[in-house]
């Protein structure tokens, strides 16, 4: 039965505490970065285990920024993989170097380590791996790759700000690691990101470049203290990140886990009901000693037994008024990268496989678990109308 009210694909949530302290931000004067910038940094320090972290407003910026103060510049290339948000292979080109694409393990989705070594060769600088869905990437694998080439590894970890892999917090695992608090995130800022780091170099200089290259954050300069003169260092970014938003973010980030708790059991409700459906494969099983941050649903459609592809699938679904999502189509086939690169099909088959047939499903703390039933029942009737 087709349900009443549209099921949105997702949806942020706020309670009166965010109200409280985005109210006393306002109130203060100080809307941009300020106090509550720290006081976010300083949360997010120790909920992810680095010991530095800089605030921006966006995990694009993050990765950016993290590659500038690399040293990543033209001539160089970075690996990563093709099934990402374009932000992750666009801030490489940003940068002057080029994106190198490693196919992903067709079962997780997500990077390689096999694919990776391959595609090293002198010019080649850094890797970044991308936890997706929120599972981590097999990190022990990746970074003995890094280090017997001398690679930095900047991981996009904008899907996984609960993760664990093997014991150790993604963002205190690798040389530099890229957080997104975008309105669909897990913690969510509307717009925002981070930038976590062991590195006090790499921290000091990110943030320096985060805010025009200056030396001296605006609300150094113009608190009680008294004014003090700046001076412009480098020739950066405007990537900082709001007091309004970290007002979010500060208890954003209080309820995480008690989210994952939820996301957790959403997840078992979800995987129990559809593995057993024909033409659909559910999310892999977790590997031992990870802990997967539960941002996306996803499953795969097993096309070969369907009479409709992915975006018609996605359209059946809208017809009995429930959203879904697409993450993510490979990259390599976009037409930036097709043009400019001359990449094609067959070249990451089995990111490609899984880009065509990939579809996230609603999947958020605040859904009721009659919605929960309501996507599922949709799946079944569709999977069960459009079966060869």
């Amino acid at each position: 039965m087709r349900r009443s009210k549209f099921l949105i694909f997702g949806a942020p949530r706020f309670f009166q505490a965010e109200l409280k302290e985005m109210l006393e931000t306002l109130r203060s004067g100080w809307w941009g970065t300020g106090p509550k910038v720290l006081q976010f940094e300083n949360q997010f320090s120790e909920y992810s285990h680095a010991k530095y972290c800089v605030a921006v407003n966006s995990a694009t910026a993050a990765m950016h920024l993290g590659l500038n103060a690399l040293g990543i510049g033209p001539g160089d290339e970075v690996i990563t993989t093709p099934l990402t948000f374009v932000s992750t292979a666009n801030v490489i080109i940003h940068t002057g170097a080029r994106p190198v694409f490693a196919d992903v393990d067709k079962l997780t989705g997500n990077i390689d380590p096999k694919e990776i070594i391959k595609k090293i060769t002198k010019k080649t600088k850094a890797i970044i791996p991308v936890h997706l869905h929120g599972r981590p990437c097999p990190m022990d694998e990746i970074t003995k790759i890094a280090k017997k080439y001398k690679l930095f590894v900047l991981e996009d970890a904008a899907h996984a700000t609960e993760a664990w892999y093997h014991g150790k917090k993604i963002g205190s695992i690798s040389d530099l690691t890229a957080f997104s608090f975008y309105v669909t995130k897990n913690v969510a800022t509307g717009e925002g990101g981070m930038l976590t780091t062991n590195n006090k170099n790499s921290a000091d200089l990110a943030r320096v470049r985060r805010l025009h290259g200056i030396s001296a954050d605006a609300w150094k300069r113009y608190s009680a203290e008294g004014y003090k003169p700046y001076e412009a260092v480098y020739p950066g970014f405007k990537y900082n990140m709001m007091d309004l938003q970290a007002s979010l973010g500060i208890h954003q980030l209080k309820r995480a886990e008690a989210n994952l708790k939820i996301r957790n059991k959403y997840w078992q409700i979800y995987t129990k009901a559809l593995t057993q459906l024909d033409g659909v494969i559910p999310p892999a099983p977790d590997e031992p000693n990870i802990v997967h941050a539960r941002h996306l649903y996803a499953i795969n459609l097993e096309l070969e037994k369907l009479t409709i592809d992915r975006n018609q699938f996605i359209d059946a679904l809208y017809k009995e008024n429930i959203g879904a999502g697409v993450h993510f189509s490979a990259l390599h086939l976009h037409q930036y990268y097709r043009k400019t690169f001359g990449f094609k099909r067959g070249n990451f088959p089995n990111a490609e496989w899984v880009g065509e047939r990939t579809v996230s499903l609603p999947f958020y703390p605040h859904m009721s678990q009659k919605d929960l039933f309501d996507v599922i029942s949709a799946v079944k009737k569709i999977i069960n109308y459009y079966r060869k």
